[in-house]
């Protein structure tokens, strides 16, 4: 029985779903269930064929777990070394250069640093930073957020260098980008499963977050060409990412559609939220995923420890056949000539 465990926090409908669809699914051959983790040892054996990841971002001690759990063996979604290693201007810079439409991001100085940071520690930093260049090439509006982040948190809109260094000035110890403002015609978000798979939802960021409100439901809301272009956008960025769970955001001006975020490896999928149409399609879409790649297997991520846990010179060898016995000629007759 290959097992599939969920791991979540607040949420409720989409873990109850994903479970139930599964099992529905698995026909007696899969099985899903919420884990439960307690202290993990050194030589914690393998739980779990796959496990769904949804709340490591927020708390440490799972994120280490399924590191642990990777090391047997289980398939993460989403993997939790890249995702650690991701921030969300590398993401913008890497997109960028893969051709996707991003808007004009500058990175930030810390406002403030941990304690131990002194003066001479920050040699190497430009001081003052020239704010006048940087807001020339940003322009206003603007949108100062975290380097590293999601939900909308410590977001601000801005539209003058007065309103940058107000805000700026209450950031604290967070690294922050300054991003262009997209005044945007259309706004799309959109599901990404197994780097393939692909639902495009209208979308309203204007209304309030987690709402209900935000998604709206309307055929036909991109043209034939537009549509074609943000899906293989979101194929190419979930694809170099490594992510088989993700929502890509587009703000969508004069035809070209601007990824301004996409580093949501843990998505929201409540009903209440996205929609009872939208959750369904996630739901099915994951289900379908996992269920697929368990029966034709995963394609294990290559580690750096992995060659040097599986060397080649150490595959088992299969045994032998067991050679035949040899049948014995009779013995030539004296004078005759032994050929």
């Amino acid at each position: 029985m290959k097992r599939v465990g969920i791991l979540a926090g607040r949420e409720i409908t989409f873990p109850e779903s994903i479970i139930k669809s599964i099992n529905e699914n698995g026909k007696g051959k899969v099985e899903a269930e919420m884990v439960t983790f307690g202290g993990i040892r050194l030589d914690e054996p393998k739980r779990y064929d796959v496990i769904v990841d949804r709340i490591s971002h927020e708390v440490p001690y799972y994120r280490a777990t399924l590191k642990r759990m990777a090391l047997e063996g289980t398939f993460i979604i989403n993997n939790p070394f890249w995702w650690s290693a991701d921030d969300k201007f590398f993401n913008f810079a890497l997109a960028s250069k893969l051709g996707v439409a991003i808007p004009k991001t500058v990175l930030l100085p810390q406002e403030k640093y941990m304690e131990g940071i002194t003066t001479e520690s920050l040699r190497n930093l430009e001081f003052p930073l020239d704010w006048q260049g940087i807001v020339d090439h940003v322009g206003f509006p603007a949108f100062l957020k975290p380097f590293d982040g999601g939900g909308w948190k410590n977001v601000s809109k801005i539209h003058s260098l007065e309103e940058l260094w107000h805000v700026y000035d209450q950031t604290g110890t967070l690294c922050m980008t300054l991003q262009e403002g997209i005044e945007y015609d259309q706004f799309v978000r959109c599901y990404c499963v197994g780097q393939e798979k692909v639902l495009i939802m209208p979308y309203d960021p204007s209304q309030p977050y987690l709402s209900g409100m935000q998604y709206v439901d309307a055929d036909d809301y991109l043209s034939p060409e537009l549509h074609a272009r943000v899906e293989k956008d979101v194929k190419t960025i979930c694809r170099a990412l490594g992510y088989d769970l993700n929502t890509v955001e587009f703000a969508i001006k004069d035809g070209i559609p601007y990824a301004i975020d996409f580093m949501n490896p843990a998505p929201d999928a409540e009903i209440a939220s996205v929609g009872e149409k939208n959750h369904n399609w996630i739901v099915n879409a994951m289900t379908e995923f996992i269920l697929k790649k368990i029966a034709s297997g995963f394609d294990t991520p290559e580690y750096r420890w992995s060659a040097m846990l599986n060397p080649a010179g150490k595959a088992v060898k299969k045994a032998a056949p067991k050679a035949k016995p040899v049948e014995k000629k009779p013995a030539a007759k004296k004078g005759a000539s032994a050929k």
